[in-house]
């Protein structure tokens, strides 16, 4: 069976595609994964075949309508959402044209798109194969689609469809404690970490005396200045910072503030050596922090970013973290938000509490089992 994934614009939407996308062609089956061209590395990093969606820059489709015309990003939740959805429909308009030229000559049997991922549906049903979408992280996409759905419109009427296609499976990576009450039906799959990686230090991989606080902000990193006075506010005489960053980031950080080891370093073989990971409101990130039961403080930075992080608040209200909005991101507040994490035993309990849950899920090569079915 030939199975073409979707990424989308960021290294987190093919880390989050890739153990199921792994485990399907270890199971024997050729499997390609499309994401736009700035991507590709990161997906021929994880071992699998990359090819480039579209060249278009990301932010190009987040900030100009079809046009070119300058967006603005809405200041409220609702709208955020709906904006979510009209940009990620542009980043799927702009890459049907080189799908459908992949599909000539490699057809796809089946079209696995990431949550927001709006071309698998779009390609799925001008080939009349099955389509399966699954979940990047557990972040929400409800109040996102309509907005997909009216900027697609033109794409919509040539189907013949008045909305986006349903999936004809919906694999969901979500801890079921931190699912939506409306959560929709789902084939649930134990999802694990996946992260690029680099030669291993032995303080990488052990715990020293002091308590680690892990800071990241994700492949793109953080304001510089922000992460600096961050780290200074965490820091503390029984507590070592590490700090996940692009080595640009890092090397400037290390330069200023004397012994803090910043760097890129590979998460998912430092954070189970972590008390506390701090992060920008990432779901591959969160999902990490999640799998290793480890309590996390995530900072929201932007509108639209949290109109779809409610599974954070879900998080916090489980008492496996804290997640702090726009407006709330100072370093006196973060820093005290990162004193309670640490000194409250509870968050680590309910962090633990939430990786056990997640251990009984199916693994992605049971999950293998109904891709087959949907095309048998």
């Amino acid at each position: 069976m030939k199975i073409l994934f979707l990424g989308a614009g960021s290294a987190a939407t093919v880390y989050g595609l890739t153990p199921l996308a792994t485990a399907a062609r270890t199971a024997g089956h050729q499997v390609i994964m499309a994401a736009p061209r700035s991507v590709l590395p990161d997906i021929a990093a994880v071992g699998l075949t990359p090819f480039p969606a579209t060249s278009t820059p990301i932010p190009h489709f987040r900030t100009k309508d079809r046009a070119g015309n300058p967006v603005t990003v809405p200041d409220n939740p609702v709208e955020g959402r709906l904006f979510t959805g009209r940009w990620f429909a542009r980043l799927a308009v702009a890459s049907m044209e080189p799908l459908l030229g992949l599909a000539e000559d490699w057809r796809p049997d089946l079209v696995v798109g990431g949550t927001l991922t709006y071309a698998a549906p779009l390609l799925a049903e001008r080939l009349g194969v099955p389509y399966v979408r699954q979940t990047w992280d557990g972040k929400d996409f409800d109040g996102i689609d309509p907005g997909a759905n009216e900027e697609l419109r033109p794409e919509l009427d040539e189907l013949g469809v008045d909305r986006l296609p349903d999936p004809d499976l919906f694999v969901d990576i979500t801890p079921p404690s931190l699912r939506p009450r409306n959560a929709l039906p789902a084939q649930m799959m134990r999802w694990t970490p996946v992260n690029q990686q680099r030669e291993v230090e032995p303080w990488m991989y052990t715990r020293g005396e002091r308590r680690r606080v892990c800071v990241t902000g994700g492949s793109r990193g953080l304001n510089f200045d922000f992460l600096k006075d961050m780290v200074e506010k965490v820091a503390a005489p029984d507590t070592e910072v590490v700090v996940a960053a692009p080595e640009e980031l890092a090397a400037k950080l290390r330069g200023e503030l004397e012994g803090v080891r910043a760097g890129w370093i590979p998460l998912d073989v430092v954070a189970p050596t972590c008390d506390l990971i701090v992060h920008h409101s990432g779901g591959v990130t969160s999902l990490t922090a999640l799998h290793f039961g480890v309590p996390q403080l995530s900072l929201t930075e932007s509108q639209d970013a949290a109109s779809h992080a409610a599974v954070l608040d879900r998080m916090a209200d489980f008492g496996a973290g804290l997640s702090l909005k726009p407006g709330e991101l100072t370093a006196e507040r973060i820093g005290a938000a990162c004193r309670e994490l640490l000194d409250d035993p509870s968050y680590a309990r309910q962090a633990q509490a939430l990786a056990r849950e997640m251990a009984t899920l199916p693994l992605p090569s049971e999950v293998v089992g109904a891709l087959e079915r949907l095309t048998a």
